[in-house]
C-alpha cells in the first residue's frame, strides 16, 4: 500500500527516474514501484538528482492486477512508464482504477489507447478519475501547438509534426522502452482523423517536411498515427487531424522505415511468439543499454500544428529541449493538479484537454523547457 500521493511505476527505468527528479524538485512525496526493489534503489542512487532531500518509499511487486492494485492503494495518481504499453499497460490501468487513482502514462500507441478507452474510459468517468495516456513530450508538445491553433476561430483541420534533433535521436540516445514501443508499432494500425472518422494510413506512408527551423527537409513517418487523432476524434471543433514524426538525422528515420518494409514483407504473418523474438532482437541490437542524461545544449525539438478552416489559417509552434526531461516535467505538472482532483475532465482524455494546455505550456516555459509562438497565415 502506498503512503504517498504519487506512484511512479517503472521507477528503475530512464523516464521513471526523470519523473522522480521533477517530483523531488516540486517537493512532492512519491512511491517508487517496480519488479525489483534492489534495482530501483541502485538506479535511484546512481541517477536521481537531489535524492537526499526526497520523501519517498520503494515497493517491489509483480506485474499483475492484484499485486499492483495493492501497491497503488492509498495513492492519488499513478505515473506509468512501463512499456511497450500494448503488452503491459492495460494491467496497470485496471490496477489504478481498482486503487482509486488517476492514471498517466507516456505512450502514443494507438492500438493500446483505443483499447484503454473502450475498456476503461467509462469506468474511470464513473469513478471521477482521469485516464490520460500520452502525457509526454511526444505528443503533448504537438497537442499544445494544436490547441493553440484551435484558439483561432474557424479552424477545423489540423496537420501536426514533431521534429527532433540531437544525440537522443540515435541508437545511443533512445531508451530500451522507447525502442521496444517503436517496433511494436509494426503490429498496429496507423490511423489519422478524416471527416470525424479514423482512417488507416496507406502502407509505407512517408513525407518530407520542409520547416523553417531546418535547412534540409525532414524525412517523417506517421509513427503509428500518434495519439492526437484519438484525442481529437470527439472534439466538435475538429474534422481532421494528421500527425507525423521526423528526426533531423534522416538516415535514422529511413532505417526505421526500411525495417517497417521488411516487417511487412517477412514477419507480419508469423506467429506472435516469432514476432516477439524478432522485435526482441531488433531492440537488443539497436539499444544495448540505458542512454546518458540528455544535454540541454544538444537536444532540440520543434513541434508545430498548421490549422486550417474555410478562410482561417494559423501555425502554432512549440520549440523545446530534452524530450525525456520534459516528459518527467509533464508527468509532474499533471500530478500536481490531480493530487487535488483539479481536472476539467474525467474518463479518457488528454492532459491538455483535462488540465488545460496553457497550464502545461506555462509549467514548461517557466522551467526553460519550451516556448510557443502563434502566427496567423
Amino acid at each position: 500500500m502506498a503512503k504517498y500521493p504519487v506512484v511512479v511505476y517503472g521507477a528503475s527505468g530512464y523516464t521513471g527516474m526523470l519523473t522522480m527528479d521533477w517530483l523531488i524538485d516540486q517537493q512532492i512525496p512519491f512511491t517508487a514501484v517496480g519488479r525489483s526493489a534492489a534495482r530501483i534503489k541502485e538506479m535511484m542512487a546512481e541517477r536521481v538528482v537531489r535524492l537526499e532531500s526526497a520523501a519517498y518509499e520503494i515497493i517491489e511487486t509483480e506485474h499483475s492486477v492484484e499485486s499492483l492494485s495493492r501497491a497503488f492503494k492509498g495513492a492519488k495518481v499513478v505515473c506509468n512508464t512501463v512499456g511497450p504499453f500494448c503488452n503491459f499497460g492495460l494491467t496497470t490501468i485496471e490496477a489504478a482504477l481498482n486503487a482509486g487513482c488517476h492514471y498517466l502514462d507516456t505512450t502514443g500507441e494507438q492500438g493500446f489507447m483505443t483499447e484503454a478507452r473502450e475498456r476503461f474510459g467509462e469506468l474511470y468517468r464513473q469513478a471521477g478519475l482521469l485516464l490520460a495516456p500520452s502525457t509526454a513530450y511526444m505528443y503533448t508538445f504537438s497537442e499544445i501547438a494544436a490547441q493553440l491553433a484551435l484558439e483561432t476561430p474557424g479552424i477545423d483541420a489540423l496537420e501536426t509534426a514533431a521534429l527532433c534533433r540531437g544525440p537522443r535521436f540515435t541508437a545511443s540516445g533512445v531508451t530500451v522502452g522507447s525502442t521496444a514501443s517503436i517496433f511494436e508499432l509494426y503490429r498496429q494500425k496507423h490511423c489519422y482523423l478524416w471527416e470525424n472518422e479514423l482512417v488507416e494510413h496507406a502502407f509505407g506512408t512517408q513525407v518530407n517536411i520542409v520547416d523553417p527551423n531546418f535547412v534540409q527537409p525532414v524525412f517523417s513517418l506517421p509513427w503509428g498515427g500518434t495519439s492526437l487523432p484519438l484525442f481529437f476524434k470527439d472534439d466538435p471543433r475538429v474534422r481532421s487531424c494528421i500527425s507525423y514524426v521526423g528526426f533531423y538525422d534522416n538516415d535514422v528515420m529511413k532505417t526505421v522505415h526500411a525495417l517497417g518494409q521488411k516487417w511487412d514483407a517477412e514477419y507480419k504473418d508469423l506467429p506472435k511468439e516469432h514476432q516477439d523474438a524478432v522485435i526482441k532482437g531488433i531492440v537488443e541490437s539497436t539499444t544495448p543499454s540505458m542512454p546518458p542524461r540528455e544535454r540541454t545544449t544538444t537536444q532540440r525539438t520543434v513541434d508545430f500544428a498548421i490549422g486550417r478552416g474555410q478562410m482561417a489559417a494559423v501555425r502554432a509552434t512549440v520549440h523545446g529541449i530534452t524530450s525525456y526531461i520534459s516528459t518527467g516535467a509533464l508527468q509532474t505538472a499533471a500530478a500536481i493538479k490531480l493530487i487535488d482532483n483539479d481536472t476539467r475532465k474525467v474518463g479518457f482524455a488528454s492532459a491538455c484537454q483535462a488540465l488545460d494546455h496553457r497550464y502545461l505550456l506555462g509549467f514548461l516555459e517557466q522551467r526553460g523547457l519550451a516556448r510557443a509562438t502563434v502566427q496567423q497565415l
